[in-house]
């Protein structure tokens, strides 16, 4: 059996590949596409990096609610973690180290980036969630597996985002630190879903003191 969007294209902007000296892995949202969250690249653009962002199949990562029970969301959910993988692979073998790869996402996109590192776990360059958080239920908390060595994380979320529930936001925090990563958590009220100015600088920092 082939995983759902195991196939799928992927956009590039930024440097070449070949001469990048570090990575960007973009994620977008349900119904959005790698175009749409490419254009991230423009605010988040530093000589040397590369900007990569896969496709999903059909717009959407997954078909449920990120709290849905995991089987709800399968084999969707498989397809997409594997698809990121191969992204994490690709980059390595065009000698982007590990370190100097970064994850980010923004709602289903962030979803699926925190998901992919707390089952991956590794020394990333970081981690950018924009309002996300991992996958699961809200009734079953996760455990630490693996360590993220100091892995520096930005969170921003509403406190209330009507896809996003504050709870998991915390509970996402907590685990990463729980892996050891460095977290930057930032709730903003009132805010909606989407992706303010201020978490560009900060995304735009973190990208700066880690490569």
């Amino acid at each position: 059996m082939i995983l759902p969007h195991i196939n799928q294209s992927m956009l590039m902007a930024g440097s070449k590949l070949e001469e990048a000296r570090a990575a960007v892995t973009l994620l977008h949202g349900r119904g959005s596409s790698a175009q749409d969250i490419l254009t991230l690249a423009a605010e988040l653009s530093r000589a040397g990096f590369v900007f990569v962002a896969p496709q999903a199949e059909g717009y959407t990562w997954y078909p449920n609610r990120f709290t849905a029970p995991i089987e709800q969301n399968e084999p969707y959910l498989s397809g997409a973690l594997a698809l990121v993988r191969k992204t994490v692979q690709h980059l390595q073998q065009m000698c982007v180290p590990i370190s100097k790869i970064f994850i980010g996402g923004f709602s289903q996109g962030a979803c699926l980036a925190a998901e992919y590192v707390i089952q991956n776990p590794d020394r990333y360059g970081g981690l950018l969630i924009f309002s996300g958080g991992y996958i699961g239920p809200l009734t079953i908390q996760r455990q630490p597996v693996g360590d993220l060595h100091g892995m520096p994380v930005f969170l921003g979320c509403s406190d209330s985002d009507p896809h996003i529930p504050l709870q998991r936001v915390k509970e996402t925090t907590a685990l990463f630190r729980s892996m050891g990563a460095q977290v930057k958590e930032k709730i903003y009220p009132n805010m909606g879903h989407t992706i303010i100015d201020e978490e560009m600088v900060i995304a735009r920092e973190l990208l700066a003191e880690n490569s």
